[in-house]
Parts: structure tokens; C-alpha cells; sequence
């Protein structure tokens, strides 16, 4: 009787355990998670984000049309001041195609370039005639790092022979006023056509912070911006959680980590766009194996004050 028992709590026992092993576990996909998330260009799925004080863009959620006054191009607009907030320039990507030529940009409109890809030649001062045009200087073989600076009305050319990817910024210049004027002096000197490299540029000390940062234009007072490119290994982020009147256009270059804007946190990578209005709270950490690195516009040496200064 005892035996006859024990078999049936044996035969019970093996019923209850061959009733808890249905297959495969519905939870093995988390293990998914080390081989890193793959979206695949999900249907409906973008990290961007458009609030009243900052946008995140990212690559997925770019929308290319020609290119005003542009030959073989085509351009993603990240910010203008048709956005909520009112950002005072445009910033946008230009991809040139083989044999690509540039437009100039509107009236007292200054104009930055930085090469991500690609390889462009500029022409300086050029001065258009019926058949064609001469330049007083010329720059080719600008690859990816090099950067030019053209100031508003500047006659300019921009082409290419092999095509290029190319992140510009655009400003109506504000002319210096005020204390600023009177700190110049009487006949001003203006920002001047510029041509260079970001790592021929030396790092510049930030006190009580950790990243690199390089000044892509002179600290003079007749500029009204300048473009920093700032460099963070792993680990690395803003000591200063940054509330101020400047406006910014970031593109991140290098790396990923983590953005803070206003009070949400943005996981971001390489080749997103980030739009700043002025007192928006900001702050990054550098996250991965690889360094950071972003190039960001900051309006300067202006008085707030001044109504076509953010």
C-alpha cells in the first residue's frame, strides 16, 4: 500500500513538472539586449522630438528637398526661425552631388560650413562675369574637419568634383552696438573670410570642467558667434547644469551618451541634431567605449538686449 502510493506521488510529482515546461521561455528575448537594439527603420518609429524650447533630430526623421540656389543638391533643414521658440539662424545639412555648386545666402546673411564628408573646393571674392567667374583665392581639397567662415555679402563659390556632405549654419550678422561698439572704437573692423582645420586648433582651458574644447572663429568683438567643438572620453560630462540666454545648434560628430533639455533626458549618437532655445536646462554625459565629440553654435559678445539677438 505504502508503494503503491509512492508511485503515485511520483507519477503526480512528474505530471506538475512536465506541466511547468511549456517550450521555449516567452522571456528569452531579453537576453536580446546584449547584441544591442536593432529598429530596422520601424514603421511609425523616431527618436525626434519637437518641444517649445529644444528639438532633437535624428537621422531617421530627415526630409531632403532642393536646395535655393543650389546646383545638384540637396538639403535637410534641422533648425530655422520658423520653429517655436524663434532661433534667430538656420542650420541645415547640404548633400552635393558630383559636380554640385553653391548659392549665395539672403542679404547680411553670414554663412558657416563644416565638411563631414566628402571633399569641396572654395572660391573667395568671386566676382561673377557673363562668361563665368575669377576668384582672388582659392582652397581645395577641404575634407572632413575643415571649416570656412564667410561674412555676410561675402561673393563666395562652393563645388565639388567627387560630392560632399556638408553642416551649415546661416545668421543675419548683428553688428556690434553699444558697449561693445564703444569697447572697438570708432571704425570697427568686421568678421573676415576664414578658412581652417579643427584639429589644427588648439584645446582652450575650461576651469572647472573636463571636456576639450576647441573655438573654431576669433574671440574679437566684431564676431557675433562662435562654433565650438567640444571633445568628452567616456565617462565625462557638463559639471555645469547650463541655464543662459545663448541659443545653440548642435550636431554630435563622435560617440553617444546622454542629453538632458528642459526636464527630459535624450539617449543620442552620432549624426543627431540638437536645437537649444535660450533658458532651456542643459547638460551631457559621454557614454560607450569612444569619445564624444559635437560642434555647437553659440551666439556671442552681443547684449542680450538687442532685439535681433536671442
Amino acid at each position: 500500500m505504502i508503494l503503491l502510493l509512492a508511485i503515485l506521488a511520483l507519477l503526480c510529482t512528474d505530471a506538475v513538472v512536465a506541466a511547468k515546461i511549456p517550450g521555449p521561455s516567452p522571456y528569452a528575448a531579453v537576453d536580446a539586449r546584449n547584441a544591442g537594439a536593432e529598429f530596422d527603420n520601424l514603421p511609425g518609429f523616431t527618436r525626434s522630438r519637437y518641444a517649445r524650447d529644444h528639438a532633437l533630430i535624428t537621422p531617421e526623421s530627415r526630409v531632403y528637398t532642393g536646395l535655393f540656389g543650389w546646383r545638384e543638391t540637396n538639403a535637410a533643414w534641422f533648425v530655422t526661425p520658423a520653429m517655436a521658440g524663434g532661433p534667430t539662424f538656420s542650420m541645415y545639412q547640404a548633400l552635393m552631388r558630383p559636380g554640385a555648386s553653391s548659392g549665395m545666402p539672403e542679404p547680411g546673411t553670414w554663412r558657416f560650413v563644416f565638411v563631414m564628408d566628402g571633399k569641396i573646393s572654395v572660391q573667395d571674392d568671386l566676382e561673377l562675369t557673363d562668361g563665368g567667374g575669377a576668384a582672388s583665392g582659392r582652397y581645395n581639397d577641404l575634407t572632413h574637419g575643415h571649416f570656412a567662415y564667410f561674412p555676410a555679402d561675402h561673393r563666395h563659390k562652393i563645388t565639388t568634383s567627387e560630392g560632399a556632405s556638408l553642416l551649415i549654419y546661416e545668421k543675419k550678422y548683428v553688428p556690434p552696438s553699444g558697449g561693445v561698439a564703444e569697447a572697438i572704437g570708432p571704425n570697427p573692423p568686421t568678421p573676415r573670410f576664414l578658412v581652417g582645420h579643427t584639429d589644427d586648433l588648439p584645446n582652450i582651458e575650461t576651469p572647472g570642467e573636463v571636456f576639450g574644447l576647441k573655438k573654431l572663429l576669433p574671440q574679437s568683438l566684431e564676431w557675433d558667434v562662435n562654433f565650438h567643438v567640444m571633445d568628452f572620453n567616456p565617462g565625462e560630462h557638463l559639471y555645469v547644469k547650463e541655464i543662459h540666454y545663448n541659443q545653440h545648434g548642435l550636431m554630435l560628430l563622435e560617440g553617444k551618451g546622454v542629453y538632458r533639455l528642459g526636464d527630459d533626458w535624450y539617449s543620442v549618437q552620432a549624426g543627431d541634431v540638437i536645437w537649444m532655445a535660450p533658458y532651456v536646462t542643459q547638460w551631457y554625459a559621454a557614454l560607450g567605449y569612444k569619445r564624444s565629440r559635437y560642434i555647437i553654435l553659440k551666439d556671442t559678445n552681443r547684449d542680450p538686449i538687442n532685439t535681433n539677438a536671442p
